[in-house]
């Protein structure tokens, strides 16, 4: 046990701050403390000692230099049973001090609110970390406090203790403070990064704020959490269960595909990561039916994602199929009470969710991959028609459709079209071939009454055979697009213009492996 008799205290965050002082008050702590902390403290009625007098220097350089003072940190850093920093306390008239209580300028906020890189900079913390940094590795003899939500924990363990810590509280709060420093630092090394155009340095530093702890991973043995590189994920939970990994993995399946798809237009339906229905009528209803219509079996026990406030007809539909999770740009008040029937059935308001060009990371082996996000917005002059038959504006703007829905379903894959709506999605298959067969075969099976005419298809790479195009003409396909780049690129540009039928060559591979 250590008593706590003499307490620094610098914040920016003054959150119950009050709550604090009346305790150590109460303990007899004595206080110290500078700049605006100082005058909350003193406005508050309670006595405390400026940091400047403590030290008997002055604070310079407009505050940046205020608690970088020996007396300061050898107060903090003196190991209370060593004889030789005893004697140099003692020699130095330097004090003990017991506890530490710092949360530091707010850098990240900072970040959200500005891009002056002057204010930015003057929000780095340089005491703040420095002070918490000496008293968490001196937790043996020191307490130190980093959030305002730690607070109630520390009077708790002054009322229960007489004033006094235990060792494990203060290791546990040691391990706080370094996680609150290694998080702050990794995000000045982010930005600067950012700053510098530097996207893989040398040395790679992540950093995440615990949304939850998740029940279980993939599989029920399997631990798992959720983490955020962001303070807040902007997913606002209305009904139904906690989210699982896998719903998680779902859902940003789910908005990765109807946040790329036209402004409040546009239904995904997902299955295990893989779209099985899109679609981007403007008929919000029908958007729902047309995506659910390509594949209904998969469909079952899957998400929803609208790229649109829900209405009550589209509620009352989505109601009568069983589904994990409904996503939407909001919901209708009436809406929002049908779909409530179902109290599983989680219902996600997705509306503030934007879709950022951020870092994809993948961990095995105790290394990270690290890439880019394929989200980039499709014009057609990402495109060159190479056939002689030419498509008119509509076809084109669906080959475009068909091409961005390709690019989120694992590879190899194949996505056929029908008037904004797939109508046969095949992927994650070893052959392309084989993907073209699952596509079609879905076609066939659900689509019974579209004109085939009208059928175009998507691959998210090259035919490197003509095999694989020549499956889908023989199934009724008139339009394909594909990257080129295959050896064989002039025979499949010969095979369509035998067959007659539009070929449009994507500059860029989109593969998702």
């Amino acid at each position: 046990m250590k008593k706590i008799k003499r307490a620094l205290i610098s914040t920016w965050d003054k959150t119950n701050l009050k709550n604090l002082i009346k305790r150590l008050v109460k303990e007899k702590v004595h206080l110290i403390s500078s700049g605006g902390t100082y005058k909350n403290i003193k406005r508050l009625g309670f006595k405390c000692l400026e940091v400047s007098e403590f030290t008997g220097s002055p604070e310079t350089l407009n505050g940046r230099v205020k608690t970088l003072h020996p007396k300061i940190h050898a107060g903090i850093l003196s190991k209370r049973k060593n004889k030789l920093h005893k004697k140099d306390m003692t020699k130095n008239n330097f004090k003990e001090i017991d506890l530490v209580v710092v949360n530091f300028y707010p850098f990240e906020k900072t970040l959200e609110n500005t891009k002056s890189h002057k204010i930015i900079l003057e929000n780095i913390d340089i005491g703040g970390p420095a002070l918490v940094r000496a008293a968490a590795k001196n937790y043996k003899d020191v307490v130190v406090i980093t959030n305002p939500n730690q607070y109630k924990e520390l009077i708790a363990e002054l009322i229960k203790n007489n004033g006094s810590t235990s060792l494990s509280f203060r290791q546990k709060l040691s391990k706080e403070a370094f996680a609150e420093t290694a998080y702050y630092d990794a995000l000045i090394s982010n930005y600067f990064n950012n700053l510098l155009g530097e996207k893989f340095p040398k040395k790679k530093i992540l950093y995440g704020s615990l949304i939850e702890k998740l029940r279980y991973g993939e599989n029920p043995h399997q631990e798992a959490a959720i983490y955020s590189f962001f303070e807040n994920i902007n997913l606002v939970q209305i009904n139904g269960k906690k989210l699982s990994y896998n719903n998680y993995n779902d859902i940003f399946s789910s908005l990765t595909i109807s946040k790329s798809l036209p402004k409040n237009k546009g239904t995904v339906i997902v299955k295990h990561t893989n779209p099985c229905g899109v679609s981007i009528n403007k008929d919000k209803l029908k958007s729902y039916q047309y995506a659910l219509a390509c594949d209904p079996t998969s469909a079952f026990g899957g998400v929803v994602s609208c790229n649109f406030k829900v209405n009550v007809k589209l509620a009352t539909e989505i109601n009568k199929l069983f589904f994990e999770v409904v996503l939407a740009n909001g919901f209708e008040k009436d809406a929002l009470r049908i779909l409530k029937r179902k109290k599983n059935l989680r219902i996600i308001d997705v509306n503030k969710v934007k879709l950022v060009d951020i870092e994809n990371i993948l961990s095995n082996f105790n290394t990270m991959l690290i890439q880019k996000s394929d989200i980039n917005k499709f014009t057609k002059k990402n495109f060159k028609v190479v056939s002689i038959k030419k498509p008119n504006s509509k076809t084109f703007n669906n080959l475009i459709f068909a091409f961005n829905v390709c690019r989120f379903v694992k590879s190899n894959a194949i996505v056929l079209v029908n008037k904004n709506s797939t109508v046969g999605i095949g992927g994650g298959q070893p052959s392309r071939i084989d993907s073209c067969n699952i596509a079609i075969n879905k076609m066939n099976k659900f689509q019974k009454s579209i004109n085939k005419d009208e059928i175009i298809a998507a691959s998210d790479a090259f035919f490197p055979f003509v095999d694989g195009f020549e499956r889908l003409v023989q199934a009724g396909v008139k339009a394909v697009i594909q990257p080129y780049g295959s050896i064989n690129d002039k025979k499949i540009i010969k095979f369509a213009n035998e067959t007659k039928t539009i070929l449009v060559f994507a500059k860029t591979r989109h593969f998702k492996h």
